[in-house]
């Protein structure tokens, strides 16, 4: 198997925080109209347009009456902690998650985050023959494919998704899924369904362990100490984050963040529950 599609990887630039920014207002500004349903979502997630000024684009609207109680998230909403993780993202100046606000729309307040056009050739996941992982991709582990037979699971060996597993290790991401994972034409890399993360308890799973154990990147350790300031008492994330999650989901992220730069290091599975979610795509 060869190495995985390049477009390249990029990082945000500041028309691409400009564009995000503008995009943010037209979310929360403008008109929502629901368009149709989102069939595949296990809770309401609507499909539909949103129009200010003569922009319009596309977005995904999730009621927060539409959600299904969570016995292990008792505090919050789902649409509360995908805003959240929203903000955390542009926090750390890394544009990871779709623009997404907390709105007023037509079955109440829920969240509301744009639509994302995916690069439909772009290779992050792949299921290979043999034990290792060729070049450019990273072991995730052994998956079933039957008749008894096994598969290695990998996924790219990509600094996007670096990254990602960073973000996910920050806001303890319940439910890291392939088809969570969004690449686009023009070589930026979404993560979206966000409504599990922020518990106290270390609850992350997810399917980027490629780099699990291994050191974290100067520029990750960097952003790391950003997060550590902004969610001091006082600081812009923690005034932002209030809103959208409890005070002790807050102090356990800033914890996390704490944890990881003592450790300097990728997370690794704790070894307690499924390390990997399922369906893992």
């Amino acid at each position: 198997m060869s190495a995985p599609e390049r477009i390249p990887p990029r990082s945000v630039t500041a028309a691409d925080a400009e564009a995000d920014a503008a995009f943010a207002l037209l979310l929360t500004h403008g008109e929502l109209t629901v368009r149709g349903r989102i069939r595949e979502a296990s809770n309401a997630a609507l499909f539909c347009t949103i129009a200010l000024d003569g922009q319009e684009a596309t977005c995904v609207y999730k009621p927060v009456a539409g959600e299904r109680p969570l016995w292990d998230f008792p505090d919050g909403t789902l649409a509360g902690r995908e805003v959240a993780a929203y903000e955390v993202s542009e926090a750390t100046g890394w544009g990871l998650v779709p623009p997404t606000v907390l709105r007023e729309g037509p079955y109440g307040e829920g969240m509301c985050q744009l639509w994302i056009d995916v690069h439909p050739e772009a290779e992050l996941l792949a299921l290979v023959d043999g034990e290792e992982p060729e070049p450019g991709w990273k072991a995730i582990g052994f998956a079933e494919v039957g008749e008894g037979r096994t598969a290695l699971l990998v996924h790219a060996d990509d600094e996007r998704l670096r990254r990602l597993a960073v973000l996910d290790a920050v806001i303890n991401n319940a439910d890291r899924k392939g088809g969570h994972l969004l690449p686009t034409a023009g070589g930026r890399l979404y993560g979206i369904d966000h409504g599990v993360t922020f518990n106290v308890e270390n609850k992350l799973r997810t399917l980027l362990w490629g780099w699990a154990g291994e050191p974290l990147t100067d520029e990750a350790v960097e952003v790391l100490k950003g997060l550590g300031k902004g969610l001091s008492d006082g600081g812009a994330l923690s005034a932002r984050l209030a809103p959208l999650i409890t005070p002790a989901e807050i102090d356990a992220t800033r914890a996390r963040v704490d944890a990881l730069l003592t450790a300097g290091r990728h997370p690794e599975p704790s070894g307690q529950w499924p390390a990997i979610p399922w369906p893992p795509v």
